[in-house]
């Protein structure tokens, strides 16, 4: 089986998708192949500092900068998301400068011009990500590095489905209970 990589792509939730985990939420796909996929969930901030929750990446954060919940698997694990100045320094990219920070020697930190923390990260097994595709799950959208360093983590969702623009216009404005309209 020959799986077109949607690395680098937003899964944007539709609607109809009501597992608390995922509602209204725009994943970006960090990884994705024949074994699965995984991604981080772009605007879930939590109300922790990063500086309480991993104090030994406190040289990474600005003060009182929150911790971004990047997904339901392994919530102890830290990701680090930037911007590279060089994209070579990341040893992992994820599309154009975007890659992830090596946490493991803070005085060899690569030049980086912003950065994203996130605790755990989205994952779906081997042909899991495919099936919520065809159950129209997802909404599928390029990625731009502003999304994942938007400042309005509340407004990401209803932007990037005005952004892809036609009838996701529409899905933007719907209220998160429709029975309230």
């Amino acid at each position: 089986m020959s799986v077109d990589s949607l690395q680098g792509q937003l899964l944007v939730a539709s609607p109809s998708l009501l597992d608390p985990n995922f509602r209204r939420t725009v994943v970006l796909v960090t990884e994705h192949g024949e074994q699965g996929a995984a991604g981080l969930v772009l605007n879930r901030p939590s109300d922790a500092a990063v500086q309480d929750v991993v104090p030994q990446l406190e040289w990474l954060a600005a003060p009182e900068e929150r911790i971004f919940i990047g997904g339901p698997v392994e919530q102890n694990a830290v990701l680090v998301l930037a911007e590279f100045e060089d994209p070579d320094d990341s040893p992992v990219t994820v599309f154009g400068d975007l890659g992830f920070v090596a946490l493991d020697d803070e005085d060899d930190a690569a030049p980086v011009r912003r950065r994203r923390i996130f605790a755990g990260y989205a994952g779906w097994g081997e042909g899991q990500l495919e099936e919520e595709l065809d159950r129209d799950d997802w909404i599928l959208e390029p990625a731009l590095p502003d999304d994942v360093f938007a400042d309005d983590a509340d407004g990401l969702w209803g932007g990037v489905l005005r952004r892809k623009g036609g009838v996701f216009q529409l899905v933007a404005r719907m209220p998160e209970d429709p029975s309230v309209n």
